[in-house]
């Protein structure tokens, strides 16, 4: 019987694409061009743990907050420290940071059309 694997694309309407690819590409460092960036499942290499998350939140939830969008996503990073300072020097702020834990480091940034972004470090693999 056929089964899902896993998160195949992440994909969102924008009002502005090609001022969305620059903005990702300039502040997380992802290189972006005309079709997207992919990644490959090496990159999460000894995060054990690191995949992909597929979670229906309840309509009242305010975790996307303060984002009035339907939805938010997270990317995996692997250096939750270094993303944030680079992301400082193009003036975009955590509006919301987690103690670590169990499964690992995060937070929140928000993109320039009001997209709620989740940046997670896994934990290393010890």
């Amino acid at each position: 019987m056929g089964r899902v694997l896993g998160l195949g694309g992440l994909f969102f309407k924008s009002a502005d694409p090609a001022a969305m690819r620059e903005w990702y590409s300039r502040v997380l460092g992802i290189e972006v061009d005309e079709w997207g960036a992919f990644f490959t499942p090496d990159a999460a290499a000894g995060h054990p743990g690191a995949g992909t998350v597929f979670s229906p939140f309840s309509a009242e939830t305010d975790y996307f907050s303060p984002s009035e969008k339907e939805f938010m996503f997270n990317l995996m990073v692997d250096n939750l420290d270094e993303v944030l300072v680079r992301c400082a020097e193009h003036g975009v702020v955590p509006v919301k940071s987690f103690p670590d834990e169990a499964n690992g480091r995060f937070a929140h940034i928000m993109d320039p059309e009001g997209r709620k972004v989740e940046l997670w470090q896994p934990m290393p693999m010890e």
